[in-house]
């Protein structure tokens, strides 16, 4: 019997067995994130991460440079005898300088750990483990802990899946969604805004936001492209690493707005429409960070006109 190896392959080393890929096994066939990608373990699929699409293909226009300074003005405004008597100095100024510039920074970072805790919190309740002792002991977690058990209580609320990796690999994306939640009561209260019918054992995606103030601002609109992505995914890995469908669940998810002061349970559309703007956000994310690095190339020179060289 003769073998042959085709062009352009290469074949093993003399003496060595090709070593089988090892097919993931357990929790670990769970898709991880990694810069701004979930990797599909055993396989080369690549799928976007949702809140980096909406990360780069959300236009913020002004909103954030405005942000920024209102957050710079307010800092300095608080520490104007530092500020003021570091200028005097040149080896303090840079310091002054430096502190003052990073203070937006500073803000996003702060809320960011926030968001983190209460996650942490949220999810240690939904799922019945132990809570991070570091946060149960730590009194600025303390409302945001009780508001949250007041909201599951007054909403008689039931946890269907909390943070559950899901995806969409035709449409190219995957994300991890806060929990899926029954509640005839926001069954009713969605029926009742909406003018729709709503069966009381509806499953709604949930979200949960931590930063700005109550009917002020800290919902945006980019939660419902964010709802919308994890409503029309197609599958779900379970906590055990099984691959399911993703169930199905009502056009309308909640964003639960948790603050020190109180929260407020707000309604979020994620349909059709929704899911479409989305891919359309998608498409932008994907200009943003791929062809618009390669449309704008360097500067042309003036071909040479030299007549000799014509000649020759």
């Amino acid at each position: 019997m003769t073998t042959s190896t085709p062009v352009g392959a290469s074949a093993p080393a003399a003496g060595r067995r090709s070593r089988a890929k090892q097919e993931p096994t357990g929790t670990d066939r769970i898709p991880k994130p990694s810069q701004g990608w979930y990797r599909v373990k055993g396989t080369d699929l690549k799928l976007r991460r949702v809140t980096t699409i909406l990360e780069q293909g959300c236009s913020k226009g002004d909103a954030l440079t405005f942000w920024a300074g209102n957050i710079t003005a307010e800092t300095a405004m608080n520490n104007l005898p530092y500020l003021v008597s570091s200028s005097l100095h040149p080896e303090r100024r840079t310091e002054a300088y430096d502190w003052l510039r990073r203070a937006h920074t500073r803000k996003k970072d702060e809320r960011a750990d926030i968001g983190t805790a209460v996650h942490k919190l949220v999810e240690a309740h939904v799922l019945g483990t132990p809570m991070p002792a570091e946060l149960l002991d730590d009194p600025e977690m303390a409302p945001f802990l009780d508001h949250f058990l007041r909201f599951v209580e007054e909403w008689q609320v039931t946890f269907e899946a909390s943070e559950m990796v899901v995806g969409n690999e035709e449409a190219g994306y995957a994300g991890t969604l806060d929990y899926l939640l029954r509640s005839p009561l926001i069954a009713a209260a969605l029926a009742a805004y909406f003018e729709v019918e709503v069966p009381e054992d509806s499953v709604f995606c949930g979200d949960t936001k931590t930063g700005g103030e109550l009917d002020v601002k800290g919902v945006y609109p980019e939660a419902s492209l964010q709802m919308a992505a994890y409503r029309k995914a197609r599958v779900a890995w379970l906590r055990d690493g099984t691959k399911v469908p993703m169930p199905a669940t009502f056009w309308s998810g909640v964003v639960l707005h948790l603050r020190p002061e109180g929260y407020r349970l707000i309604p979020a559309v994620a349909d059709d429409a929704v899911f479409e703007a989305f891919l359309t956000v998608k498409r932008n994310a994907e200009w943003t960070s791929g062809l618009s690095k390669q449309v704008i190339r360097p500067a042309l020179t003036l071909p040479n006109t030299n007549s000799e060289e014509r000649a020759a």
